[in-house]
């Protein structure tokens, strides 16, 4: 199973961004898929999570109104749309297939992609 986040970059705040999570060697469209940010010196820490239904979605407070998560189900594809970013979300960003537990919880999920870089300049 490989996950390959890309769309990462630079830019400023209240800009946006979409990021995607190719998966290769295993359906993700029918898996519970999420989204965690890892900012320096903090720890990784949960975004937003798509069900396998593709109907629920799940995000942190800091990101509710602001962050999106969707899939493509014909491309494999999972994406985070990001609107009004702020310099505090700046962060790599992983996305990872759901194993079982607690959506918030990064051992919940047991396949994770190498992270993209999203930094927000004020």
């Amino acid at each position: 199973v490989q996950l390959v986040e890309s769309g990462g970059g630079l830019v400023q705040a209240r800009g946006s961004l979409r990021l995607s999570c190719a998966a290769s060697g295993r359906t993700v469209s029918s898996e519970t898929m999420g989204w965690f940010q890892q900012a320096p010196v903090k720890e990784r820490e949960f975004v937003a999570a798509i069900m396998w239904s593709g109907v629920s979605t799940y995000s942190s407070d800091s990101v509710k109104g602001r962050f999106t998560i969707s899939r493509d189900k014909a491309k494999n594809t999972v994406y985070l749309q990001m609107n009004s970013l702020k310099p505090e979300d700046t962060a790599v960003y992983y996305c990872a297939a759901y194993r079982s537990g607690n959506l918030w919880h990064v051992r919940s999920y047991d396949y994770w992609g190498q992270g993209t870089q999203v930094t927000v300049s004020s």
